[in-house]
């Protein structure tokens, strides 16, 4: 068994301060103290309450906010520490719905022996399985026990731009090379005496097509495979759920597995582009596929910047960033879109804004 869990600590004004001083970023929520300095980046503090506004947090985050908890305050919980108050994550009384669930995380009497690699395990959990990956925790996650098959299983994000990028210019020049011949036709399959001839100039249409298509692809695999809910009963379909999405949802800031990693993202992509060979002729099918490569490659680079990018307040990608963390900790069932919001619309599958009431 792992050591157990340290008892509470107690920290005074002073002591607090003096860590603060150092660099360390706390916050508080009461008299609870949080240690979020390995957590936050670019020296951002935490600056909204829990119960808002403009949001009010969920169950999720405040499970995640256990995670970072070091000990309690001495003294009284709404007063400063010494000159500078600690970064105070609330200052209201908390909601007694919520009290049950503000304990420490005990990993030892969690549902997988997180020692061990999880794919294995996950099956096993049944009915439990959908609301523990729902439940996001910030650690690592290994699957395999082999270390070739987990290392094919991360990534770092660069791999992604620095490997599908080349491959998305060369197939857009030599695309476009053939379109500029003259002598590719559509519909030559069905009939020759209305076939439609696609000249070089349909090149930029045909590009942009393909990264429309892949943003439909993205939102149609995020939502019906990816946040598929596996019968409790299958073994094996739990462990499929978990190896496509569900690792990501459980540990969703584990950045080697953020982005699609190059061995069966290849598997992927070539079954795309023999789709596309297969009902378009070769200059047309390549040119939409390079503009879905594109997008893809935008998707995965956007994902990553939205679990830890620091965009500027009131940007678009501000935006994204909080409709996606949404997404994580509240509505894993809606807001599948992740570079854009469009589909989410188109379907009816936005994430509904939530009302605050007006603080006094």
């Amino acid at each position: 068994m792992a050591p157990a869990r340290p008892p509470a600590a107690s920290f005074s004004p002073a002591e607090v301060q003096r860590r603060l001083a150092a660099g360390a970023c706390w916050v508080r929520c009461g008299a609870r103290l949080y240690d979020l300095t390995d957590f936050v980046r670019a020296g951002q503090d935490v600056s909204a309450d829990l119960d808002g506004p403009p949001h009010r947090h969920s169950a999720n985050a405040r499970r995640w906010l256990e995670q970072y908890y070091v000990g309690d305050l001495q003294g009284d919980p709404q007063g400063s520490v010494e000159n500078e108050p600690v970064a105070s994550v609330s200052t209201q009384k908390a909601d007694p719905a919520m009290e049950p669930k503000f304990k420490a995380v005990d990993w030892d009497k969690d549902l997988v022996d997180w020692r061990k690699p999880l794919l294995w395990q996950v099956g096993h959990l049944g009915e439990k399985y959908d609301e523990w990956v729902h439940q996001p925790v910030t650690r690592p996650i290994r699957l395999f026990q082999s270390d070739l098959i987990e290392a094919l299983s991360k990534t770092v994000w660069y791999s992604v731009p620095i490997i599908w990028i080349p491959l998305m210019l060369y197939l857009s020049w030599s695309y476009y090379q053939t379109l500029a011949q003259g002598n590719v036709r559509l519909f030559t399959s069905f009939t020759t005496e209305y076939s439609v001839a696609m000249p070089e100039s349909v090149f930029p249409g045909l590009f942009v097509l393909g990264m429309l298509l892949w943003s439909l692809v993205e939102y149609l695999i995020h939502r019906f495979l990816f946040h598929m809910k596996p019968p409790s009963n299958s073994y094996y379909l739990i462990m499929l759920h978990f190896v496509l999405h569900g690792q990501h949802h459980k540990a969703p800031f584990d950045e080697s597995r953020l982005v699609f990693p190059p061995v069966p993202a290849s598997l992927v992509i070539g079954f795309f582009y023999a789709f596309l060979r297969l009902i378009l002729p070769e200059a047309v099918g390549g040119t939409v596929f390079a503009g879905g490569l594109l997008g893809y490659v935008i998707y995965d680079m956007i994902h990553y910047y939205l679990h830890f990018g620091s965009p500027h307040k009131g940007s678009y990608l501000y935006s994204l960033k909080a409709y996606h963390v949404k997404h994580h900790f509240a509505h894993q069932r809606s807001g599948f879109g992740i570079s854009s919001k469009f589909w989410d619309h188109f379907f009816h599958t936005l994430i509904p804004e939530e009302p605050h009431p007006k603080t006094q």
